[in-house]
């Protein structure tokens, strides 16, 4: 990522340096998810749709520990998959609006409050910002070449009530909690950099 463009990360230090954790990434330009992953201070495995499997990509992705989900149905493999790195201690990556969008943070599906319930692990709002201003000349799917792209860690928080039920309603509660905590960093970050 730094051979390319120029990521200029905040708050890294804010990650915890050990235990299970769950980065919350908005998503609007292809580029959000290597970038994250280049800049982290900690090794981390990102829950990525089976659809990028493909072709040499697919060996590659898996090679360096990212998780294929199938986002059409409640997939048990990748489930297992993220709950084992969060019970190892791991950094989970998961885009909580579940596909590429504004990167606003605006519609949340319910897994990211389903695994931080579960796990108890902490959420780690980040912000990528400056990845879908502007498109590059020699590829025009890319940010320009050697462009500022800016990563934001946030204050980690809990997602869940404390009380360890993993009930509907307790789900809900920690969607709508991670909603406003995703929805105030954003809007931090972009006060922070500018954007």
């Amino acid at each position: 990522m730094y051979g390319l463009w120029r990521p200029r990360v905040l708050g890294a230090w804010k990650v915890p340096a050990t235990g299970p954790a769950i980065y919350a990434v908005n998503h609007s330009h292809n580029i959000d998810g290597p970038m994250v992953l280049g800049v982290s201070p900690r090794p981390m495995h990102f829950l990525i749709k089976k659809e990028a499997f493909v072709g040499p990509l697919g060996p590659f992705l898996t090679g360096i520990g990212q998780l294929k989900v199938d986002r059409s149905t409640a997939d048990r493999t990748a489930i297992t998959q993220a709950l084992e790195v969060l019970s190892e201690g791991g950094v989970l990556g998961i885009f909580p609006e579940g596909t590429r969008g504004e990167g606003d943070f605006a519609s949340l599906r319910a897994g990211l409050a389903y695994f931080a319930v579960r796990s108890g692990a902490p959420v780690v709002p980040v912000a990528v910002l400056g990845s879908s201003e502007r498109r590059g000349r020699l590829v025009k799917g890319l940010p320009p070449l050697r462009s500022r792209v800016d990563v934001v860690f946030g204050e980690p928080f809990e997602a869940g009530d404390g009380s360890g039920r993993r009930t509907r309603k307790v789900l809900d509660e920690a969607t709508e909690r991670i909603q406003k905590q995703l929805t105030a960093h954003l809007e931090n970050a972009r006060r922070l950099t500018s954007r």
